[in-house]
């Protein structure tokens, strides 16, 4: 490739799910994992004489996240029947927006990836709403070669991010998922969950090959399957490699082949040619006969765009100037969205110190979310409690390792701070108390007293652990602060 020019052309297609508790026309759940065909309804499944019902919800947050995308919020939209015939589509058509889209002309600001100091901006051609089909399992490998369909995801709502063509590296394209994800899950659009399907990436891809100063561009295929940021950046850099290679086999450019759909293979990392890429003519776009046009007033764009709040950007900002925690913290707690970082701002204010509340966020409570399969706004441990916790920790009062075996019984079994306390049979040690015990420990050890006074700190560690045997209630770093002091003053 190396021999001629080559320019990569990149656009996106990313599909968010919206964060709705009902389908998009119908009452039933979105909630992922469901027993199959258990989610589903006269309306969802198109039986005759069921009538489509508009989700409101799904049509602010659609505005929402047109705004943040710096799009045009146009005063009327209006949905289409996208006609498609497929086992996993019970209507036989897709209810969508084909040429009043909700929002359009748009524009995402990157860092440039390569170089930090600069940025790119991607712009988005537009934001539609649309309802997802169902899903298609096949049995490839056991033989039998049969399907089967779960009808659960039919209907749920999604909303289609469309790039123009601005993109021209992987790394680009990576820069701008991730700012998207951020941005949609801190707004509280979509929860971005690759894994089960609530951000889904197409990519449309093609060459511009610089010929002794002839441009020829190679046919558009669009690439499907990619359920991983890894795999969309793997997936274009083979494709990329692909229709060089098939240019200089084929001579086949953009004028005399069609768009086509080829498949990412994770486990064989190749592209695979699916079927040729349909026009809009081909779908038999119409308007739908049983929803009326939406009217968006201009108060009321205005009004969501006031509620908005700061970007994720502004709060990454603010959260490392106001409480000191480093770049990388910021990140973390800013990629769980806004309400993560409500919960880190009021755990900081009550405790008193944000570098504390940080890492007990990041160590404890992201993990505690991650077993218990839980958002934070369920979360057991209210912020204010568990700053109150972090405080008593920092004033001395309570250990660290007894604060987690407090915030440990608050998550399992609710309660107050000094209920858990209690429960737990924690009490303060006097300080005469833990002198006595660490001389006792200490001519029991001679080795550690001598290892000290060589210079080595730390064998002053299986001490610590010998105390707190003998008394849990052993705060480690006034045992630490005693023995180095009954050393520091022995003969």
């Amino acid at each position: 490739m190396a021999e001629l020019p080559t320019t990569t052309i990149i656009g996106l297609e990313v599909h968010v799910q919206l964060r709705t508790q009902t389908k998009l026309f119908c009452g039933c759940s979105t909630k992922f994992g469901g027993p199959p065909n258990t989610q589903v309804c006269p309306v969802c499944l198109g039986l005759p004489g069921a009538l489509p019902v508009m989700n409101e919800q799904a049509i602010e947050l659609a505005i929402r996240a047109g705004l943040a995308l710096q799009c045009d919020i146009p005063p009327m939209t209006k949905w289409d029947r996208k006609q498609y015939f497929y086992p996993d589509l019970p209507k036989g058509y897709q209810i969508s927006q084909f040429d009043l889209p909700i929002c359009v002309d748009g524009v995402l600001e990157i860092d440039d990836p390569a170089d930090p100091e600069k940025h790119r901006k991607i712009h988005i051609t537009r934001a539609h709403l649309e309802e997802d089909a169902g899903k298609s399992m096949h049995d490839e490998t056991a033989g039998s070669a049969d399907s089967r369909i779960d009808l659960n995801r039919c209907g749920t709502p999604l909303l289609e991010i469309v790039s123009e063509p601005d993109l021209r590296t992987a790394d680009e394209c990576l820069a701008y998922l991730t700012k998207l994800r951020e941005t949609m899950v801190h707004l509280g659009v979509s929860d971005c969950e690759m894994q089960e399907g609530s951000l889904r990436v197409d990519a449309n891809v093609n060459l511009e090959i610089d010929r002794h100063g002839e441009v020829i561009r190679t046919p558009i295929v669009e690439i499907k399957n990619m359920n991983s940021f890894r795999n969309v950046a793997a997936a274009l850099d083979y494709e990329v490699k692909r229709q060089f290679v098939e240019w200089e086999d084929t001579g086949w450019t953009i004028k005399s082949k069609g768009k086509r759909t080829f498949g990412w293979d994770d486990v064989k990392e190749v592209t695979y040619p699916q079927r040729e890429k349909e026009e809009s003519a081909d779908y038999r776009y119409f308007p739908c006969p049983d929803l009326l046009p939406v009217r968006i007033p201009r108060e009321r764009v205005e009004s969501i765009r006031q509620s908005l709040g700061e970007t994720p950007g502004e709060a990454r900002e603010r959260l490392q100037k106001q409480y000191g925690i480093k770049a990388y913290d910021a990140d973390v707690i800013v990629s769980q969205g806004r309400e993560m970082v409500d919960y880190f701002d009021t755990v900081a204010t009550h405790c008193g110190d944000g570098k504390r509340a940080s890492s007990w966020i990041q160590q404890d409570v992201l993990r505690t979310l991650k077993e218990r399969d839980e958002n934070i706004d369920s979360f057991p441990v209210l912020a204010a409690d568990l700053g109150n916790l972090l405080s008593r920790v920092a004033k001395g009062e309570l250990p660290n390792d007894r604060a987690r075996d407090v915030f440990k019984h608050l998550v399992e079994k609710g309660g107050t701070i000094d209920q858990a306390i209690e429960a737990l049979g924690i009490e303060a040690v006097d300080e005469s108390e833990m002198e006595t015990l660490v001389k006792r420990l200490l001519d029991a050890n001679p080795k550690v007293v001598e290892d000290v006074k060589s210079g080595n700190q730390k064998a002053i560690g299986p001490l610590i652990g010998q105390a707190k045997k003998h008394n849990p209630n052993a705060n480690p770093q006034t045992v630490r602060q005693i023995a180095l002091r009954l050393i520091e003053q022995a003969p």
